[in-house]
């Protein structure tokens, strides 16, 4: 993610995370500095894991990460669910940060399919 800056600054900041366990992320997004700490709040390996935003920009964050065996290799899925803040103007900016949100996942994922 060096386009945006993207990196660990706490927590769980290298090696596999485990339930219950925080990371905060820093990254550049919009022009803007932001930080973001998640928890992994439910795991089942190697099925899925959970983590939500316990502090940052979003009202609620929930990612949840799937993994399914498919043929030779392994299918990932993503499902984001999230809520700005600042009532109107936060459902508004929505509009922008979804597809936004959505990109940003594409574009790691197809990062992390490359180095398989």
């Amino acid at each position: 993610m060096s386009a945006s800056r993207e990196r660990a600054i706490a927590g769980v900041t290298a090696g596999l995370i485990g339930e219950g366990e925080e990371v905060t992320w820093r990254a550049w997004h919009f022009g803007v500095p932001i930080s973001m700490t998640s928890r992994i709040t439910a795991m089942t390996e190697p099925e899925y894991f959970v983590d939500e935003q316990v502090r940052g920009p979003f009202r609620s964050f929930r990612h949840v990460h799937e993994f399914r065996p498919d043929g030779s290799g392994t299918l990932m899925i993503d499902r984001v669910k999230f809520d700005a803040p600042l009532g109107l103007l936060g459902t508004m900016a929505e509009l922008v940060i979804g597809p936004y949100l959505r990109r940003l996942i594409e574009k790691r994922n197809a990062h992390i399919a490359a180095t398989d």
